[in-house]
């Protein structure tokens, strides 16, 4: 298998305090891993460093042979929820993911569209404005935005917030 996800000591300090200290791991093509900790363990900060939401202290990510912090790249291979998606409230589900599914450079269809919201299950709810949605159908829109790319590598923060049984 290929190596898509390189982590190499990687720190993040602030101020005095030290979030994540000489992380290192390797993620290959296919597998999936899954950070398991206390709260405030540096679970978030490592997705974020990952994301290039922040930049590490010390150490260097590498996705697909490039050190992230030298080609931006990664974030169009890349598709995350942290920890809640951001959403526009007063458009429709449908509306919602043509945009992301724009912005990440597809190009969008009907089919595209409607296949993604029903495979989270909300094929159903296409028209309906976000506002009215639960937080699990959120997280759900959340989840087919992350996905609506086929990105080679997917980053979930607590993609599991406010979903049923079902939606799990």
């Amino acid at each position: 298998m290929s190596v898509i996800l390189e982590v190499k000591s990687l720190s993040k300090k602030f101020k005095d305090f030290d979030a994540v200290k000489n992380l290192s791991f390797t993620v290959n093509q296919g597998d999936v891993y899954g950070f398991l900790g206390q709260n405030g363990a540096g679970k978030s900060t490592t997705i974020r460093m990952l994301l290039k939401l922040i930049k590490p202290t010390a150490g260097e990510i590498i996705f697909s042979g490039k050190n992230i912090q030298q080609d931006n790249d990664i974030l169009r291979q890349t598709g995350a929820i942290i920890e809640k998606p951001d959403l526009y409230k007063f458009l429709s589900a449908y509306d919602n993911l043509a945009i992301f599914a724009k912005m990440s450079g597809v190009k969008v269809t009907r089919s595209l569209v409607m296949d993604q919201l029903k495979m989270v299950g909300l094929a159903d709810r296409s028209g309906s404005k976000v506002k009215t949605f639960s937080q699990g159908m959120k997280q759900r829109l959340g989840i087919a935005v992350a996905l609506v790319h086929s990105p080679k590598l997917i980053i979930l923060d607590e993609p599991v917030n406010g979903l049923d049984p079902q939606g799990i």
